[in-house]
């Protein structure tokens, strides 16, 4: 007779545990800091007045160095750099009203009139074959600089033009509010409605294709080369 045969009860199998994932965290990032343009474009568009001219005190000094950085200190028939400043101001005062309908940060709408009113100048001096209009005084002193260091400027102005006329258009601006503007990374970023990090490698590219002009000898000794770096 066979014995019979004990079955000893099955273990239970344990659940696996549930570790929590490194460098995850339950709680929710922080929203990030409002940008104080912002702040300011939303009173001014409500109508409070200090917001207004505190706004557009901050705002002039950018986008006159913007405006002269792309279009030069010489003055021309049609508009000077300051003429086109002027016009991107006023502009922008008149649709400060509609600026919240855009969706996008205040200095990227402003960017984006002062980029407009930068080409449509460009179109302008572009159909014109007249020459810039020499800002020269009737005597050279203090009055302002001599035929010579005018000369300079002008040409200075001219390859400065064409060394940045080598830049892919996202390259070229990168570098103009950053160098020329002072705008920080961020603040870049902003205007442009890109990253940060997309700046940085604009911005990298960018110097490293001027500086690969400059060693070539076909750029100019003349041209600022330690402000872009």
């Amino acid at each position: 007779m066979t014995a019979a045969t004990s079955t000893a009860p099955a273990t239970p199998v344990a659940a696996p545990s549930r570790r929590k994932v490194t460098g995850m965290s339950d709680t929710a990032p922080e929203p990030a800091s409002p940008d104080p343009l912002d702040e300011l474009a939303d009173a001014a568009a409500s109508g409070d007045p200090d917001a207004l001219g505190e706004l557009l005190a901050r705002l002039r000094p950018v986008i006159v160095r913007y405006c002269r950085a792309r279009l030069g200190t010489v003055s021309h028939r049609h508009a000077s750099a300051d003429d086109v400043a002027q016009e991107v101001m006023l502009a922008v005062l008149g649709s400060l009203s509609r600026y919240r309908a855009t969706g996008a940060g205040f200095l990227a709408f402003a960017y984006g009139i002062a980029a407009n009113k930068v080409a449509d100048a460009h179109r302008r001096r572009a159909s014109d074959r007249s020459h810039p209009v020499a800002e020269l005084p009737d005597v050279p002193g203090r009055h302002g600089p001599d035929p010579e260091q005018h000369a300079e400027r002008v040409e200075l102005h001219h390859q400065m033009r064409r060394m940045l006329g080598l830049l892919t258009a996202q390259q070229r601006d990168v570098l103009v509010l950053r160098v020329a503007t002072g705008l920080s990374v961020a603040e870049t970023a902003t205007a442009l409605s890109t990253t940060p990090g997309a700046v940085r490698i604009a911005q990298h590219r960018g110097l490293n294709r001027l500086r690969a002009e400059l060693s070539s000898g076909s750029g100019t000794n003349s041209f600022p080369a330690a402000r872009l770096d």
